[in-house]
């Protein structure tokens, strides 16, 4: 049986990161290290490098979030990088947006715990929850999948003109350009690549953003969009 990775000391950049929300950020660390370890949420080797590589990693992501808007973190997995962005900004409403039980179950305990009044927990895929969530102003991601896949999965979660913020690695200007038809025909209307976290995080952060315009997801969600508001008020009625 492998001996249980230690978590490192929280570095000082976490203290400015999270100001007032520091402590409840350590202890979302530790649970990660504790319960998000033992229920096979992350892998024992990422525990040394919690800070750095995932909970500071996807608190600069809110360097490019707008103020006041809603943000559905698809496939969201132990929390990242939904659970780090509520800490550090509780102008944002939240939706955890995660398909397994067990992920959910965590995501879950972790809210209560610390008290996240601005964050949801919805279990379902993000195809399966179109009309059955508000449309939001920007969808996140981090490590769920290639952009093109990421991309029919997110983009139809938007509201118009809305974006997607997708937390990426070496390869975002390569999974940009593969991506490329595919966004377009999802409709989106610009893309970019985007460094957050400079003093914060070695390398900084690479977040993918695809912009959209009024139609998110293109022709062929329109009419799934349509049918699912149809079938939303028909339900109200009842």
């Amino acid at each position: 049986m492998t001996e249980a990775a230690e978590l490192p000391p929280a570095p000082e950049q976490a203290r400015d990161v999270f100001g007032d929300r520091f402590a409840d950020a350590v202890r979302y660390a530790e649970l990660l290290a504790e319960a998000g370890v033992q229920r096979g949420l992350i892998g024992p080797r990422e525990v040394p490098r919690l800070w750095e590589r995932h909970l500071l990693n996807c608190a600069v992501l809110s360097e490019v979030v707008p103020e006041g808007v809603t943000v559905c973190d698809v496939g969201s997995g132990a929390g990242l990088p939904g659970i780090p962005l509520a800490l550090v900004r509780d102008d944002l409403k939240i939706t955890l947006l995660e398909p397994l039980l067990r992920r959910t179950n965590f995501l879950t305990e972790v809210v209560e715990l610390l008290g996240l009044d601005h964050v949801t927990v919805v279990r379902g895929r993000a195809e399966e929850v179109m009309g059955k969530i508000p449309p939001v102003h920007v969808v996140t991601a981090r490590a769920v999948a290639p952009l093109d896949r990421l991309a029919t999965w997110g983009i139809p979660l938007l509201r118009p003109y809305g974006e997607m913020l997708a937390l990426k690695g070496d390869t975002a200007e390569e999974e940009l350009k593969s991506a490329a038809t595919a966004l377009a025909k999802l409709g989106a209307v610009e893309t970019s690549i985007l460094h957050v976290g400079e003093g914060v995080v070695d390398p900084p952060s690479t977040v993918v953003r695809v912009e959209v315009g009024e139609s998110p997801g293109g022709v062929r969600f329109a009419a799934k969009r349509a049918k699912a508001a149809r079938t939303g008020r028909v339900r109200r009625r009842r």
